[in-house]
């Protein structure tokens, strides 16, 4: 075996699936682990158990299917959730589960968002006229007001500060990208940024989204793997875009704009998923390959920095 330095949310995601060493982890702690160690120690538990590894087709609300290649790994919404609310992070009914790497080659330190938002039909016009920079004042108002509740949480404010891909949409396909840029307020110069890379697939009665959560220094490394999900993801039939009955379906009260100024403002809380593991600063160096068809077998460290 050969040992490797994982970015530090993979390794995490990694070390904790292994529930038999918990106690090694524990002993080997500089300092005492804290109630909300010991609560995401017990989701990403139960998560690896509950992962569901590609190539394996995941059903996403009766809607659309994902088929999730090799090297990826599903977790469940039971499970997810468990995980988002550890991390600070709330989750509501659309949220279907996680996407997270299970293979060396497919990147590291990030986890995809899934949802489905049953909003009705969106008509996609407007996609010809917005205006990129009104759109990205309105996802930094989004985040400057969910700013109070991640304080409350012992969790950094944030603030988004570019496009890192400004918004795009093919019309053909119906499927939109975009991408934003937060830093820690009042962070030092240097300091590696979170990122939400959003994709969007529309369909008749609403949409899917994949939501890439990673920072700034890999982004635009796991951008092609981020599209290559999206490109899995396929309605089925009835239930497509241009299945849309003008006559007896429901059309949603907004516009594609909306999946970025506005709705989507509302969900900018994933970016203090990264950013409550930097704020920890865990140094983990993690010995081996995944193996097997449920578990790690591995052997970690970890101290404070």
């Amino acid at each position: 075996m050969r040992s490797m330095r994982w970015n530090r949310l993979f390794v995490f995601f990694a070390a904790l699936l292994l529930a038999p060493l918990c106690a090694v982890q524990a002993q080997q702690a500089s300092t005492p682990q804290s109630p909300a160690d010991i609560a995401a120690a017990n989701a990403w538990q139960a998560a690896g158990k509950a992962l569901q590894r590609g190539p394996h087709a995941i059903a996403l609300r009766g809607q659309a299917t994902l088929q999730l290649p090799e090297g990826y790994g599903f977790i469940p919404t039971a499970e997810a959730t468990a995980l988002m609310e550890a991390m600070g992070n709330g989750s509501d009914p659309n949220f279907i589960g996680l996407i997270v790497p299970t293979a060396e080659g497919n990147g590291d330190g990030w986890m995809v968002s899934v949802d489905y938002n049953p909003a009705g039909y969106i008509n996609d016009d407007d996609a010809k006229h917005w205006n990129a920079d009104e759109l990205l004042e309105n996802i930094k108002d989004g985040t400057e007001a969910g700013n109070k509740r991640r304080l409350q949480m012992g969790i950094p404010a944030l603030e988004v500060t570019r496009w890192i891909e400004a918004p795009s949409y093919d019309s053909t396909t119906q499927r939109l990208v975009w991408s934003a840029e937060a830093h820690t307020k009042g962070a030092a110069a240097g300091e590696d940024a979170t990122v939400n890379y959003n994709t969007y697939v529309l369909g008749r009665e609403g949409y899917v989204s994949l939501n890439l959560i990673t920072s700034a220094s890999v982004v635009e490394s796991q951008k092609p793997m981020a599209r290559t999900l999206l490109g899995q993801v396929a309605f089925i039939d009835g239930k497509r875009y241009a299945d849309f009955d003008a006559s007896t379906d429901k059309v949603a009260g907004y516009g594609l704009a909306a999946l970025i100024g506005g709705v989507a403002a509302k969900k900018l809380g994933l970016f203090a998923l990264l950013a409550a593991f930097f704020a920890k600063s865990f140094k983990l160096i993690i010995f081996g390959a995944i193996a097997g068809a449920t578990a790690l077998k591995s052997y970690f460290t970890r101290k404070k920095s």
